[in-house]
């Protein structure tokens, strides 16, 4: 299915999208990515739910993307990994992203770098000038073309596997390019 970017809201999640969050949730990472449990309810609510902000995109009334941000210690990543300071250059105020997610049939065709071009700014406004992800090796070629740097040794599982990353936020690379 090809969409038209111009289609898409992406802003702010609402509280009663919440279900249709943790419904893609699943999707990615306990059916697609095997990283958790499948449920027979079809819904995966983050272990870090109550600190995350969502950004959604949305097509008609569809969700079709997610991305949220934690500014909480600790992040998962420090749950992965130890010493995560120690890999990261200087910065005021760290942020992590987490479960960015695109329905796999509308992959390729924007929607990432629209969520993109909506945290960022937003981001900046509040504050934060280094975020980190544990970033899915099969979506590394996004994450580098958009300045994210690679640190550490690979953590999750021998299965799922993740490459933590960290990025200047005022700096990613082609997240603005339309």
């Amino acid at each position: 299915m090809e969409i038209n970017t111009e289609d898409l809201t992406i802003r702010f999640a609402d509280k009663d999208e919440f279900d249709k969050i943790f419904r893609l949730n699943h999707v990615v990472f306990a059916d697609e990515i095997p990283q958790h449990e499948k449920r027979e309810d079809g819904l995966l609510q983050d272990a870090f739910h109550q600190n995350n902000t969502y950004v959604v995109a949305l097509l008609e009334d569809q969700l079709v993307g997610m991305v949220c941000f934690n500014p909480t210690r600790p992040f998962s990543l420090d749950k992965k990994m130890s010493g995560l300071d120690a890999f990261l250059p200087a910065h005021t105020s760290l942020v992590e992203i987490r479960l960015f997610a695109v329905k796999k049939e509308l992959r390729k065709q924007g929607i990432a770098i629209s969520m993109l071009q909506f945290l960022i700014p937003e981001l900046i406004k509040a504050g934060y000038d280094l975020g980190v992800i544990s970033a899915s090796l099969k979506e590394l070629e996004l994450y580098n073309n958009i300045g994210a740097r690679s640190f550490g040794q690979l953590v999750g599982t021998r299965e799922v596997p993740y490459q933590p990353m960290y990025f200047h936020i005022s700096n990613l690379k082609g997240a603005f390019q339309q």
